[in-house]
C-alpha cells in the first residue's frame, strides 16, 4: 500500500536530517506525485538535491515548481542561481525574470546576497547583449541622422528592457494616427531658434512682470473640493507650483501682457491652437525650492508643448516617458504632454520655464479645424467653475 503524502513527507524530513539526501529526494519525489501539484514539496525537493550535489536534478524540480507558480520569486532566483552553478547561459536572462518578481516585502539577508549577486550578474549580461547588438548596428548608426540614431538606441535599450515603451495616454481628447514621441526632434519647428536668441529679452519681461504690483500669479494646479485629485493632492492650489499666466485658454491676461510685448510678440511665429475657451496657452511656470511635480499626462494629443528655460538652478529635470533632460537656460524642447511626465526642482533657488502650447505637426489643416470646432464646442458647453 502507497504511504500518505504527510508520511513521505515526514519519512523525508527525517531522511534529511539524517544527510541521507538521496534517500529523501526519492520520497519527496513520491509526496509530489502522490496528490495535487504542490510547488512548496518541488522546491522542497529542489532544495535537497541541490544540498546532494545535483544541480540537474534540482533544476528539473525548480521547472516543475515553475509550471505551477510560473511567477514565485524563491523559485525563479533558484532557477537562476542553478542555471549560473551549471555554466548555462541563460542563467543571464534568467536572473533577470527573478529580480523582476522582488517582492516588496523586505528579505532576509540571506536573500538579499543572493539578489545582489545576481543583479550584477544580469547587468553584466545585459552589458555583454548590448554590446553585440551595437557591433551589429554600427554601420546603420554610422549612416543615421542624429534623430534616427535616437531612436534606434532606443530600439535598442526597449529591446534590453532597461527602458520601456511609454505611450500618448490623454485624458480627454485623443485624435488618431498621430506620432508617439516623447521629446520631438528640433527639426519640425523652425522658430525654435528665434525664440531662444531672445531669452535674456524674455527673462526680462519675466522680471518685470514679477515686479508688478498687479501681477498675477497664481497656483499652476486649481481643482474644486470636490473633484478628485488623485496626483494632485499635494499641489492642488499649492503655491510651490505657480504660473504667471500669458495666454489662457485663449484669452490674454492683460494684467500679465502688457510686460510682455516682445515675448507675445515671438510666440506668433509659434503655430499655436486657436480654439475657443481652450487655446492657445502660454504661461511662465514656477516652481519653488524642492517641489516635484508627480507624474501625469494632459489633456489632448492634437497638440504638444514646448519649454523655454529662464531660470534653472543645477540639478533641475524633467522626465517625459523613459528619457529625463536636465533644463538649460536657453535651450528649449518640444515634447508630448499626453506621454506621463514628471519634473523635480530639487535645489534652493526658484525654477521659472516659459511653457505654451502648439499643434501637433502631423495635423492637416482640415484636422485642426475639426479638432478646434470639437474642442471648442465642449468648452463652450462646460459648466462655470463653482
Amino acid at each position: 500500500m502507497t504511504a500518505s503524502r504527510p508520511a513521505l513527507l515526514a519519512e523525508a524530513d527525517r531522511a534529511a536530517a539524517s544527510h541521507d539526501f538521496g534517500q529523501a529526494a526519492k520520497l519527496l519525489d513520491e509526496a509530489a506525485r502522490a496528490g495535487p501539484d504542490d510547488a512548496a514539496i518541488l522546491m522542497k525537493l529542489a532544495g535537497i538535491c541541490r544540498a546532494a550535489g545535483q544541480p540537474r536534478a534540482a533544476l528539473e524540480a525548480v521547472h516543475r515548481a515553475l509550471a505551477i507558480a510560473p511567477l514565485d520569486f524563491t523559485a525563479l532566483l533558484l532557477r537562476a542561481s542553478l542555471l549560473d552553478r551549471l555554466g548555462e547561459p541563460s542563467a543571464g536572462e534568467a536572473w533577470g525574470h527573478a529580480i523582476a518578481q522582488r517582492p516588496e516585502d523586505p528579505l532576509p539577508p540571506q536573500i538579499l546576497q543572493v539578489l545582489a549577486e545576481g543583479e550584477r550578474r544580469h547587468a553584466a549580461w545585459l552589458d555583454a547583449r548590448e554590446a553585440r547588438w551595437a557591433a551589429g548596428m554600427a554601420d546603420a548608426e554610422q549612416r543615421a541622422s542624429a534623430d534616427e540614431r535616437a531612436r534606434i538606441a532606443r530600439f535598442r535599450s526597449n529591446a534590453l528592457r532597461r527602458t520601456r515603451p511609454y505611450h500618448s495616454e490623454p485624458t480627454h481628447f485623443s485624435f488618431p494616427g498621430l506620432r508617439e514621441r516623447e521629446f520631438h526632434p528640433r527639426s519640425p519647428f523652425p522658430w525654435l531658434a528665434a525664440i531662444e536668441a531672445e531669452t535674456g529679452t524674455i527673462a526680462a519681461e519675466l522680471d518685470a512682470v514679477m515686479a508688478a504690483e498687479r501681477a498675477e500669479l497664481v497656483p499652476y494646479i486649481q481643482y474644486a473640493a470636490h473633484q478628485p485629485l488623485r496626483q494632485w493632492q499635494a499641489l492642488n492650489r499649492n503655491p510651490d507650483w505657480t504660473a504667471i499666466h500669458l495666454l489662457r485658454n485663449g484669452r490674454p491676461v492683460e494684467a500679465n501682457v502688457r510686460h510682455c510685448p516682445r515675448t507675445l510678440a515671438l510666440l506668433d511665429l509659434v503655430p499655436q491652437p486657436g480654439i475657443n475657451g481652450a487655446s492657445p496657452n502660454a504661461m511662465f511656470s514656477l516652481l519653488a525650492p524642492g517641489t516635484a511635480i508627480p507624474p501625469h499626462v494632459g489633456v489632448n494629443n492634437a497638440r504638444l508643448v514646448c519649454h523655454l528655460p529662464l531660470i534653472v538652478p543645477e540639478g533641475c529635470w524633467f522626465r517625459v516617458g523613459a528619457e529625463t533632460r536636465h533644463w538649460r537656460r536657453g535651450e528649449a524642447f518640444v515634447f508630448d504632454d499626453t506621454i506621463e511626465h514628471e519634473a523635480m526642482n530639487p535645489s534652493d533657488r526658484l525654477r521659472v520655464v516659459l511653457i505654451f502650447d502648439l499643434w501637433h505637426p502631423d495635423l492637416s489643416e482640415i484636422e485642426r479645424e475639426a479638432v478646434a470646432a470639437l474642442i471648442g464646442s465642449d468648452a463652450a458647453n462646460a459648466p462655470a467653475a463653482p
